[in-house]
């Protein structure tokens, strides 16, 4: 295996942009000086079929980036456009998967999985025959009778992908989606998600706070600097070969040398963000 890293990269020009972020900036309004500025002067593209991977400390905007991508907060300059043209309104070709599960309790997973086709004006019948197979294609084929506080936290979050995947949208949009999850089960879902991406390559933009979870699971990894107004700071090519095993991948030595550069350029951003939630700054 061999992985080279670059900075900075902006995506491939010649590629069609599912997201692009340009000259952003989002100020949270307050009283006076209690207005805060999350992200500034932000250029991040994501080509379709991209899997680009977000870190950076704790409040650097992260999530922010993606509510931005998803519609659901509006820019205070700079604009966002989806597969070129500009995003009025929320995304509809974006599915959003959140690190707080959003399964509802009184339904089973097969009618948690549904219910999206079902909101669309799908018939029932057509919309949980759908959502059998997502599951079969999540590993919960047995498990579609049964409720959220009957599956395990793994489980949960397979039923949450399906959730979003039945939809077929053409981008994710991941804010640490397997965050709560134990190492062993993260693993095992992210190799999940690569299998799935693999099969019909979507464009990613995937936020998570691990480092090692972001180079082997992206094309791509974008740093943030530590907020308030934060900025990308640095961007990398992973290039080590798909398909991708997560256990085997992180055992390669271009994979570490990958790691090794990256974190230091984000180490001096994690205290400083650590420093600034505890007033230390």
């Amino acid at each position: 295996m061999g992985a080279s890293a670059a900075h900075p990269l902006v995506g491939d020009a010649a590629s069609v942009r599912a997201v692009a972020l340009t000259g952003l900036r989002i100020t949270f309004a307050g009283q006076g000086p209690d207005s805060f500025t999350a992200v500034e002067g932000v250029d991040l593209h994501v080509a379709d079929g991209e899997f680009v991977a977000i870190v950076g400390p704790t409040g650097c905007g992260k999530s922010t980036l993606l509510n931005a991508a998803a519609g659901l907060l509006i820019p205070s300059a700079g604009s966002v456009t989806i597969f070129g043209e500009p995003l009025v309104g929320l995304n509809r070709r974006a599915g959003y998967l959140f690190q707080a599960e959003a399964l509802f309790p009184w339904k089973t997973a097969i009618e948690n999985v549904a219910i999206g086709l079902e909101v669309a004006g799908i018939s029932t019948a057509e919309a949980q025959e759908r959502a059998r197979g997502w599951l079969g294609r999540v590993g919960l084929a047995a498990f579609a009778g049964r409720y959220p506080h009957q599956l395990s936290g793994g489980q949960r979050k397979r039923v949450g992908l399906a959730q979003v995947l039945i939809r077929d949208p053409k981008i994710l949009l991941m804010d640490e989606p397997f965050g709560p999850l134990d190492a062993q089960t993260r693993q095992i879902m992210g190799n999940l998600l690569l299998d799935l991406w693999n099969a019909e390559r979507k464009a990613v933009m995937f936020v998570t706070h691990d480092l090692e979870e972001a180079i082997a699971l992206a094309d791509r990894v974008v740093i943030m600097g530590a907020g308030p107004a934060s900025r990308i700071i640095g961007e990398w090519r992973v290039n080590l070969p798909r398909p991708r095993d997560i256990s085997e991948v992180r055992l390669d030595h271009a994979f570490h040398a990958l790691h090794r550069e990256i974190w230091s350029k984000l180490r001096d951003e994690v205290v400083k963000g650590y420093q600034q939630a505890e007033g230390t700054a």
